[in-house]
């Protein structure tokens, strides 16, 4: 079945972030303006003169946004575009830049994967390189390591880093993975519909990890597709900010408490 033929829906949610309009008129621009796929966003209560910013793409008819009037998270945003959508779903953050309109191709290899219920794209930084995103488990030292500032310990672990953040994937051939980047993922819908979305409990961060848990526990697989990329203009707020590093900590948390604590 040809793509057109399928429903598919971009997936973006927002707080006050700057990165949104470029995002945006890339998207746009790279989709074309009479296209099919619709583009979903969702305002977290982000600041009245944003709002009326973001009001402005309401233009394009295949856009649309709602307006929340409290900030609940980004899985709970993103439950409010897809629950209840049939199709194909793309989980797109606001700093994500599409330069080639790859988006129906992506949707194709992922129906081409009946027991697949996500894909990911290769996910780049601005100058080409890679993002390595994809995980094969989670642990605390391992995480918590990559918020460490001095490299020379960094370097001192650098191979179970490597291991860690799954650098040896082929970048020529698919890999299936267990969990991928919620910066961006393709979703089946019918898939995500039948496991509930995202954790609502988790604010933010750790969703997109347990939501590729939930994947693997309701039997589907997540597919890791290198041919296909993105740019993602990743600033790791956590790093940079003490107010979000704690809601990272919270989100460890709930995730280690869920699936079960695992320290190295």
């Amino acid at each position: 079945m040809n793509s057109n033929n399928r429903n598919v829906t971009v997936s973006i949610v927002t707080h006050n972030s700057d990165k949104i309009f470029s995002s945006l008129d890339a998207l746009i621009k790279t989709l074309g303006e009479n296209q099919t796929i619709q583009i979903k966003l969702f305002d977290n209560a982000s600041e009245p003169d944003y709002r009326k910013r973001l009001s402005k793409y309401l233009t394009y008819p295949f856009v649309t946004i709602d307006f929340h009037a409290e900030n609940k998270g980004f899985g709970f945003g993103h439950n409010a575009n897809l629950l209840n959508t049939t199709g194909y779903g793309i989980i797109f953050n606001p700093d994500i830049i599409l330069s080639e309109n790859q988006l129906e191709k992506m949707v194709e290899h992922l129906a081409e994967q009946p027991n697949c219920a996500l894909l990911a794209p290769t996910i780049l930084n601005e100058d080409g390189t890679t993002q390595y995103l994809m995980r094969d488990q989670l642990n605390v030292f391992d995480y918590m390591l990559r918020f460490v500032p001095f490299k020379s310990i960094k370097k001192l672990f650098d191979k179970r880093l490597a291991k860690f953040e799954c650098r040896d994937l082929p970048d020529d051939r698919d890999s299936y993975v267990r969990m991928i980047s919620g910066s961006f993922m393709v979703v089946d819908l019918a898939k995500f519909n039948e496991i509930a979305g995202f954790d609502e409990r988790y604010f933010m961060y750790f969703e997109d990890n347990d939501l590729c848990r939930k994947v693997e526990q309701a039997g589907y697989q997540v597919i890791y597709s290198p041919q296909f990329s993105v740019v993602h203009l990743y600033e790791r707020g956590a790093v940079k900010s003490r107010k979000l590093f704690f809601i990272f900590l919270q989100s460890m948390g709930k995730y280690f408490h869920k699936w079960g604590w695992q320290f190295f």
